[in-house]
C-alpha cells in the first residue's frame, strides 16, 4: 500500500520496546492468570509455558515483516504486497474495527478495576474510561515521539509495580497450593492454553507504526525479541504467584492480580492496585489508537476509506482524520455500554475473530514475503498453522468480521463507481 506522506521517523529502540510491551502487556494480566488457574489449577503454569513458546513465532513474524516492509498500513500493507490491495484493505478494516471495540473495552476494564480498588463503585467508571481514551487520542495527536516517551514512563511504572508485587509475594507462596497439580484433568491444560492467547496479542499493532522507526531493519527485530522476553517472564511469574498464593476461586478469580497487589502493599495497596490497573490499560490504548489512526490514513489514501480519514495535522503531521473517526466510534461504544445495550462480556468477545483473522492474514503474507529466508518462512508457517487452529474456537464472534466484509464490499462498489481506487 502507498503512503503519500512520510511520517517522521522519531522512534528509537527504547521507545519501540515500550510500545511492544505496552501493546501486549494489557488488561489480560489483570484477569487471565486467575481464570487460567481456575480452569486448570496449578497445571495452568504448563499452559503459560506452552503459550510463551507458541507466541514467539507469531511475534517474530510481525517483527520480520515490520523490519522489511515498514508501512503505516501495517498488516494490511503486508497482505496487499503479498496478494493484492483489495484483500489487504479488507484485513485493514478487520483490524481498524477490532480496535474500535477493543480500545473502549481496555478503558472500561482499567476504569472498572480502579473504581473497585478504591471503592468508588461504578458511578465514575464511564467518566474514567472516557478520560483514558481521550488521553490516548491526544497523545497520538501530538505525535509518536511524545507517545513513545510517555509509553516508556507508563510501561516502566507498570513493570516496577508488577515486579515489586511478585518479589514481595514470593514469601507467601505455599507448596501445598501446587497440589493436586491437575485437579481438573490433563485436558484442562489445553483449554487454558487457548484462553491465554488473548494475553499475547498486540504485536500487530506496532507494525502500523514501524514507518516511524529510526532504524526499522535493526530495531523491529530487537524490539520484538526483548519485549517478548520481558512480557513472557512477567506473565509466567505473575501466574506462578497467583497459583502459589491460591489467589483464585470464590469471588477473586477476575481480580486475582489486584487482590495480590493489595496484600503486598498493605495500607497503600488499594491505591497502588488501582493505579496499576489504570497504567496497564492506558499503555495498550495509546499503542492501538496510534496504530488504528495511521491505518485509517493508509486505507484512505489508497481509496479504501473516505477521504476525510486521510486528513493530517498541519502542525504535527499526525493522522487527525483517523483520530476523529476513532473518537466518534469510541463515543458510540461508551453510549452502548452506558445504556446497557451490550454487556462488558459481550464487548470483550466481539472483536476476537477480527483480531484472529488479522493475524492469520499477516502470517499468510509472511509465508510469501519472507520465503527468501528459511528462518522467516519456517516462523511464518508455524504462526499460520497455530493461528488457524485458534480461529476454530471463534464461535459466534466470526459474524463481526463477516458484517465488516459486507460493508467493505459495498463501499468498494461505490468507490469504484466514483473512481476512488
Amino acid at each position: 500500500m502507498n503512503n503519500s506522506v512520510e511520517f517522521k521517523a522519531t522512534l528509537r529502540l527504547p521507545q519501540i520496546i515500550a510500545l511492544y510491551v505496552g501493546s501486549v502487556l494489557g488488561s489480560g494480566i489483570l484477569i487471565i492468570p486467575g481464570v487460567a488457574a481456575e480452569i486448570a489449577g496449578p497445571a495452568s503454569l504448563i499452559s503459560w509455558g506452552i503459550m510463551t513458546l507458541l507466541v514467539l513465532p507469531m511475534a517474530l513474524t510481525m517483527g520480520l515483516l515490520s523490519a522489511k516492509y515498514p508501512n503505516a498500513g501495517g498488516v494490511s500493507s503486508f497482505v496487499a504486497d503479498a496478494f493484492n490491495p483489495h484483500i489487504g484493505s479488507l484485513v485493514g478494516w478487520f483490524f481498524l474495527m477490532a480496535v474500535v471495540v477493543g480500545a473502549p473495552v481496555l478503558a472500561l476494564t482499567g476504569s472498572g478495576y480502579l473504581c473497585t480498588a478504591l471503592g468508588l463503585g461504578d458511578k465514575l467508571r464511564l467518566n474514567i474510561a472516557a478520560a483514558i481514551l481521550l488521553t490516548g487520542l491526544l497523545i497520538n495527536y501530538f505525535g509518536m515521539k511524545l507517545a513513545g516517551k510517555i509509553q516508556i514512563a507508563v510501561v516502566l511504572t507498570t513493570v516496577i509495580v508488577l515486579v515489586t508485587t511478585i518479589v514481595s509475594s514470593i514469601t507467601t507462596v505455599k507448596a501445598e497450593n501446587f497440589m493436586p497439580f491437575t485437579p481438573n484433568g490433563a485436558g484442562s491444560i489445553g483449554y487454558a492454553t487457548t484462553v491465554l492467547f488473548w494475553c499475547f496479542i498486540g504485536w500487530e499493532a506496532v507494525s502500523h507504526i514501524s514507518i516511524e522507526f529510526k532504524n526499522p531493519k535493526r530495531d523491529a527485530i530487537r524490539g520484538t525479541i526483548i519485549a517478548a522476553v520481558v512480557v513472557s517472564i512477567i506473565y509466567f511469574l505473575t501466574a506462578y504467584i497467583v497459583v502459589g498464593t491460591h489467589s483464585y476461586g470464590a469471588n477473586i478469580t477476575d481480580a486475582a492480580l489486584i487482590y495480590i497487589i493489595k496484600n503486598s502493599f498493605g495500607l497503600y495497596g488499594a491505591v497502588i492496585a488501582g493505579a496499576a490497573a489504570l497504567f496497564i490499560c492506558v499503555a495498550p490504548a495509546i499503542a492501538y489508537i496510534g496504530a488504528a489512526s495511521r491505518l485509517a490514513y493508509s486505507l484512505s489514501i489508497n481509496g479504501y476509506a473516505p477521504k476525510s480519514l486521510s486528513s493530517l495535522s498541519r502542525r504535527y503531521n499526525t493522522p487527525i482524520g483517523g483520530l476523529i473517526f476513532l473518537a466518534v466510534c469510541f463515543t458510540f461504544l461508551l453510549i452502548i455500554f452506558a445504556g446497557r445495550i451490550a454487556t462488558m462480556s459481550t464487548l470483550i468477545q466481539i472483536p476476537s475473530a477480527a483480531f484472529i483473522l488479522t493475524y492469520l492474514a499477516g502470517c499468510a503474507a509472511g509465508v510469501k514475503l519472507l520465503k527468501d529466508s528459511k528462518t522467516g518462512l519456517f516462523i511464518s508457517l508455524v504462526s499460520l498453522v497455530l493461528t488457524a487452529a485458534i480461529l476454530f474456537f471463534a464461535k459466534w464472534t466470526i459474524f463481526y468480521p463477516i458484517i465488516i466484509a459486507i460493508f467493505w464490499f459495498i463501499y468498494c462498489l461505490i468507490a469504484k463507481k466514483f473512481n476512488r481506487h
